[in-house]
């Protein structure tokens, strides 16, 4: 896949900032007259009050592109962000490489006690340790201490055999 490289669009300027580092790999205007900005660290989407929501790519736990929409869902606390892409250029090509390149293991697993939990092991963009996240089936407590007890059982598992 060819990755576009380059600067801020110019109706960004001034308006996003990016980290230290952060190239755009490509960008997409939105119907609400925002950007999408994927950079080689970070997705940047509209955030509802205004500016932008920053969310690195081993943040990133699904995104689908349909219909002229870009659906995200983070990892961290589950928070979802839907944006219309009125040119979406190669803005969903380049989050799905971007998503897929930090997944270094995923592994679904029946908990002792019933349900199913998914165990994700992901790498920074930026380099760095595996962060671990832990997916419950629906109605499964992720706060439950002793479901937690069950998943860190595996995940320790799951380290042993991968040496991650």
């Amino acid at each position: 896949m060819r990755l576009l490289r380059g600067p801020l669009p110019p109706a960004l300027r001034g308006t996003l900032t990016l980290e230290r580092g952060e190239r755009v790999l490509a960008s997409a205007p939105t119907r609400g007259g925002s950007h999408v900005v994927a950079t080689l660290t970070a997705l940047h989407v509209p955030a509802p009050s205004g500016g932008f929501a920053r969310i690195p790519w081993e943040r990133v736990d699904h995104a689908t592109w349909k219909d002229g929409w870009l659906h995200v869902r983070e990892t961290s606390g589950g928070a979802e962000h839907h944006v219309r892409l009125t040119d979406p250029g190669s803005v969903p090509e380049t989050v799905r490489e971007r998503v897929t390149a930090t997944i270094a293991v995923t592994h679904h697993a029946t908990l002792p006690s019933g349900g199913k939990v998914r165990i994700a092991g992901r790498r920074p963009a930026a380099g760095g340790d595996v962060r671990w996240t832990f997916v419950f089936d629906a109605g499964l407590d992720p706060a439950d201490p002793g479901l937690r007890a069950q998943a860190e059982q595996i995940l320790e598992d799951l380290r042993r055999q991968t040496g991650l």
